[in-house]
């Protein structure tokens, strides 16, 4: 039994203005992708432990070709060709040669040029590989699930946590689906329903909010063997394209009416909850006014500036406000500045200098103009504390300006917890107030010991606010960009049978 395993995967925010390029992507190529994700808890590595257990000795996995890009801006199109075509190339010696196709993907990338890249890639290689080799695929359930992805593939398993805790749970469930049609013979139908609603906030949080019934429910249905897949896409709504919404769907075993009754259910039972899915803010002069009265500790949530969301990192809207007002209190902040950290370098630990902080990518950030002292210098990598990835930071550097001390970095990295200032010998625990550029962190990472976690309402790319980011290419009305939205619920079903 020959596998053919590889992978593309991005989230993009349409509202950075500044394009992701081909350097910002991590490739794996053959059997790069077994080293890397053997043994982990990654959707690949989840797919490699399910196929094994499956399949055993006769199992003979083909690796070909992997492109993890972290979350940026939309990817610059002759990039993204230059991918594709890597990515495509990979699969034509295999042709007739491979029993079933994996492929870890996303499902909220874009490029400069075009709105569907996943399902691009996902068209092409179907042309390629024929229309009987079975083609399933893991996704984020930021996702947004196209028909053109549902037209060329036999069956897909989406993230069932929030935030994200279960990959290699979510490539072993995309395994067992892959393992069915191929053991089993099962003929998968699919059935989607759109929502017109995008959301955001706590209540998205599946162990606690009112999301997780959704989600609850689809896992619910993976005890009925006829189901055998199902889930809800909350999309990325950064992501502006054509279907951006929120959808229910699930894989049945050739029973359509099956995977209709449940996907209509899901999509139902979360219109309701639309207004509650919404970001709850503090505004930005009243949470640094507010938490300049507090003991402390606090963290101060910047959702809005969230690299893990396509946003730049180089926000500085909140610590200018609490320069601007004399905040009494010790500050610890992220902020991606290639220009200060090269000045850190060249100066070295003790140096002092004057330059402006931030915008130094996003027009609509000011720089912060201050006099610093070079604290300490790194590079390289860190480790997240409990995701499997390692960002790359570039020079970077600790410096200190007052109560504030600000760890700039070359690059803009994905800050999900602590790992950064951990790896310049920082504990957010040391100050009194940290800026927390995502939307949600685990709980032990702040919430379990902070008196509060003012979430902001502060300007950039990936804002919770959604009405204030501009949409303008997804189809409308939509909730919550027109308050009245109605929803008028219909069933798309694919069927590659």
């Amino acid at each position: 039994m020959r596998i053919l395993i590889g992978g593309c995967q991005q989230e993009i925010s349409t509202f950075n203005p500044v394009p992701c390029e081909y350097e910002f992507f991590d490739y794996l190529r053959g059997d790069e992708i077994r080293a890397t994700h053997e043994g982990t808890d990654s959707q690949i590595g989840g797919a490699l432990t399910e196929l094994k257990s499956a399949f055993g000795d006769e199992l003979e996995v083909v690796y070909t070709f992997d492109a993890e890009g972290t979350a940026a801006g939309p990817l610059r199109h002759s990039a993204f060709l230059k991918i594709a075509e890597e990515f495509l190339d990979s699969l034509k010696p295999h042709v007739g040669k491979i029993d079933g196709v994996y492929f870890s993907m996303h499902g909220a990338m874009g490029t400069t040029e075009l709105l569907d890249p996943e399902g691009y890639l996902l068209e092409e290689a179907r042309k390629i590989l024929g229309p009987d080799v079975p083609i399933v695929i893991t996704m984020d359930l930021h996702g947004i699930l196209t028909a053109k992805m549902l037209e060329n593939i036999n069956g897909l398993a989406s993230f069932h946590t929030y935030p994200h805790i279960d990959f290699g749970d979510t490539g072993k469930r995309a395994a067992q689906m892959l393992t069915r049609i191929l053991k089993d013979g099962v003929k998968p139908v699919a059935a989607r329903v759109r929502v017109p609603a995008i959301v955001r906030g706590n209540e998205l949080i599946t162990a606690k909010g009112a999301f997780g019934a959704q989600i609850r429910y689809a896992k619910k249905l993976h005890e009925n063997p006829e189901v055998l897949s199902a889930g809800f896409f909350i999309c990325n709504p950064f992501t502006d394209v054509p279907e951006l919404s929120s959808q229910a769907y699930v894989f049945t075993d050739g029973n359509q009416e099956l995977a209709e009754e449940h996907a209509l259910q899901m999509a139902n039972d979360f219109w309701p909850n639309r207004h509650i899915m919404q970001g709850q803010f503090i505004g930005l002069e009243e949470s640094v006014a507010k938490a300049a009265t507090m003991i402390g500790p606090i963290a101060f949530t910047d959702a809005a500036d969230a690299p893990s969301s396509g946003s730049s990192g180089d926000s500085n809207a909140i610590i200018s406000e609490m320069i601007r007002t004399n905040y009494p209190h010790t500050i610890l902040a992220p902020l991606a500045d290639p220009a200060s950290a090269a000045k850190a370098h060249e100066l070295g630990v003790g140096g002092t200098f004057t330059m402006g902080v931030g915008g130094a990518h996003d027009p609509q950030f000011k720089p912060l103009e201050l006099e610093w002292t070079v604290e300490a210098l790194t590079d390289g990598t860190f480790k997240c504390e409990t995701w499997k990835y390692e960002p790359t930071i570039g020079p970077s550097a600790v410096l200190k300006s007052g109560k504030l001390t600000l760890v700039v970095t070359t690059e803009t990295v994905m800050l999900v917890d602590r790992g950064l200032f951990f790896k310049v010998g920082l504990d957010p625990k040391d100050f009194h107030s940290t800026i927390v550029k995502s939307p949600h962190c685990e709980p032990a990472f702040y919430d379990d010991w902070v008196e509060a976690n003012f979430n902001v309402d502060a300007p950039g790319a990936t804002s919770a606010n959604l009405k204030t980011l501009g949409h303008t290419v997804c189809a409308r009305p939509i909730y919550p960009l027109e308050p009245d939205t109605e929803f008028n619920p219909v069933t798309e079903v694919f069927s590659r049978s």
